[in-house]
């Protein structure tokens, strides 16, 4: 199996770069061309980002699983689709072929449709990091649902607003999830979410932990009876629903800069088509290569390059249930020997955070099945950079540092790996039919090179997000309004001189820790629900292993006796509301907020002292309480 668009020289990447910008539908109909379609597209694209409205290969016909499955049959059926390894290291691992993962596919989508989902309805899955999740995302697709993956870690009350949302009538979930030491109780967190949504008509239990659960009935079926009842049918093969190239595959929500959490909508076609040539480009992927992502499906990274992409390349993906340092800091590099991995795609806090080991860890691990390194998450910084290309690489793996967002679908700007040129903390050059482009807070376009700017992208790719759920006006808003013809990433950006990007974080009120996006005022909204508080308001600073840390300034009603305990019980609100992802690192205790007359607070006043930026805070004979500065500066935490 080969790629025929696989760039594999500097100078065609130049090539295809300037026909993707001077004829961007020839460009990606060529790619599209390489994917199986029932029906092909009558016009490539039809954009207008003032509405917005993006429609790619329309009118074109297809099933996004028999791209990823059906279509490899034939050729591939005995290679390994999924390596599952599991969280324990006495447990043994699976390996699914294609053959076995269409048969699997088939048998859960006839399970869903026994269940009564139909095309159109959304499905919403929290589980584990287990072999079914991608299995029943697959059905879902295969039958034209539309799937919702709700992280694992998130809270009842953080899945009941996307359940309400998403309007999603069907769940699917586990009794529990093992993720290292811990088990997490999915069942009972889902029970806590359904006493406000008593419109989900079905709950369907796969058993991973065999922990105690309520089952209620004739709403909760356990997966294993389904399966059963599947296979008394005889394990018919289900017919994959006919998808319009523009009807939706997921929804996946994300963090904003209001509380309420988005749901980012993905297309059928053109996410395929751009995640599946983004994945063999940056990584460049051979058949056969063994590629380890270690980011949990429930973000778009596992979406994206643990199940889609890697399926539709007809690759060997490796899902790992546990953590990168459980049961010892040496685990992902037993993973790495044990499955001759080839390529591993991981976030700097998991780099930094095995760093901080040492290189005992690594003391016996072979590692020489590694062809390329990458990053994902977060801008890498360069002591990261240099311990991964040098401890895990041995100089002679390329790194590729990929920026993209949920809203994306994949990655945007990253070097190729040995096929373009790289530079420790960029993200270097956009791919072919990516037109970054710098702006000021005006809008007006930053030109040159050794320049910074507002990052910002000017014509449509395939994967751009849709809409959000619901609400398409919020899509236009937070997306297109900013600024005029052209999507707003919220990221800072520097252009140096050679014209290699480098993303300096979020311009937004949006935090990034440990790589995943956190709203500021959804963890303030958070805050704000524990008793006793007022106001309170939040800011990121410098962490030295989540890249960004959650500084939180909290107005109590009345100032506490005990801190500590506050701080405390402030903290697990904020995990009960939201997730403990979202936990403040850090909470000050003040009378006041530094805010113009117009009420507005000065977040940048509040940014600078938790950086401990102490001296520099610029002009505040504005603030309406100007005094309120110098007490927040003597109270830092």
């Amino acid at each position: 199996m080969s790629y025929p668009f696989q760039i594999t020289s500097y100078g065609q990447y130049k090539e295809a770069y300037k026909k993707s910008v001077e004829q961007p539908e020839q460009f990606w109909s060529d790619i599209a061309e390489q994917f199986l379609w029932r029906k092909k597209w009558d016009k490539v694209l039809e954009w207008d980002f003032k509405k917005p409205d993006v429609k790619w290969f329309i009118n074109g016909k297809l099933n996004i699983t028999e791209n990823c499955l059906d279509r490899h049959l034939d050729t591939r059926g005995q290679v390994p689709a999924l390596i599952w390894e599991p969280n324990g290291k006495e447990e043994p691992h699976k390996v699914i072929t294609y053959k076995e993962l269409h048969f699997k596919v088939n048998q859960f989508a006839q399970v869903l449709k026994n269940n009564g989902v139909k095309k159109g309805d959304r499905v919403c899955l929290y589980m584990g990091m287990v072999p079914e999740l991608p299995i029943a995302m697959l059905a879902c697709a295969r039958i034209g649902a539309i799937h919702s993956v709700i992280f694992g870690g998130f809270s009842a009350q953080s899945i009941s607003d996307r359940l309400q949302d998403a309007q999603a009538e069907y769940i699917i979930t586990g009794d529990g999830a093992y993720r290292g030491g811990k088990d997490i109780p999915l069942k009972n967190t889902i029970d806590d979410a359904l006493v406000t949504c008593p419109f989900v008509k079905r709950v369907i239990v796969y058993v991973r932990t065999q922990s105690p659960i309520s089952m209620i009935g004739h709403r909760d079926v356990w997966w294993t009876d389904e399966i059963k009842k599947v296979e008394a049918q005889g394990n018919p093969l289900v017919d994959a629903e006919e998808m319009d190239a523009e009807d939706p595959l997921f929804i996946l929500y994300t963090s904003g800069s209001t509380g309420k959490p988005k749901g980012v909508v993905h297309s059928s076609a053109g996410y395929m088509v751009y995640t599946t040539y983004s994945f063999v480009n940056v990584f460049q992927y051979q058949p056969g290569d063994v590629h380890f992502c270690t980011a949990d499906i429930g973000w778009i990274t596992g979406h994206t390059y643990i199940v889609y992409s890697v399926l539709c390349a007809g690759g060997t993906s490796l899902m790992y249930e546990g953590l990168p340092a459980w049961p010892d800091a040496g685990r992902m590099w037993d993973i790495v020997d044990k499955h001759k991995v080839n390529i591993l795609y991981t976030a700097p806090t998991a780099i930094r955070s095995l760093m901080a080991y040492g290189l005992a860890p690594l003391e016996g691990k072979d590692l020489s099945s590694l062809k390329v390194l990458g990053t994902v998450g977060e801008p890498i910084n360069e002591e990261a950079w240099h311990w991964y290309d040098e401890h895990i690489g041995k100089k002679r793996c390329p790194i590729v540092d990929t920026w993209w967002q949920t809203e994306t679908g994949a990655t945007m700007i990253s070097n190729l790996a040995g096929v373009t040129p790289s530079k420790p903390s960029y993200a270097t050059l956009p791919l072919p039919g990516i037109q970054p482009v710098l702006v000021d807070e005006q809008g007006k376009e930053i030109t040159g090179n050794d320049v910074s700017g507002n990052l910002c992208i000017r014509f449509p790719w395939p994967s751009i997000i849709r809409t959000t759920y619901g609400d398409h006006e919020r899509c236009r808003l937070n997306y297109f309004a900013t600024y005029d013809n052209m999507y707003f990433t919220g990221d800072g950006c520097y252009r140096d001189e050679q014209g290699f990007y480098r993303i300096t974080g979020r311009v937004d009120d949006v935090l990034n820790v440990s790589g995943h996006r956190i709203g500021t005022a959804e963890v303030e909204n958070a805050i704000n629900m524990h008793t006793g508080v007022l106001e309170s308001a939040v800011v990121g600073y410098p962490h030295d292993l989540k890249g960004q840390g959650i500084y939180a300034y909290v107005i109590m009603d009345a100032m506490p006796d005990n801190k500590q305990l506050a701080q405390a019980d402030i903290t697990q609100t904020v995990a009960r509301i939201i997730g403990p992802i979202a936990r403040p690192d850090k909470i000050q205790f003040v009378t006041g907020l530094p805010k113009t007359r117009s009420g507005k607070i000065m977040r940048r006043i509040l940014r600078k002292i938790a950086e401990g930026e102490l001296a520099n805070l610029g002009d505040t004979s504005t603030l309406l309480d100007p005094g309120v500065v110098n007490e927040i500066k003597e109270g830092r935490v």
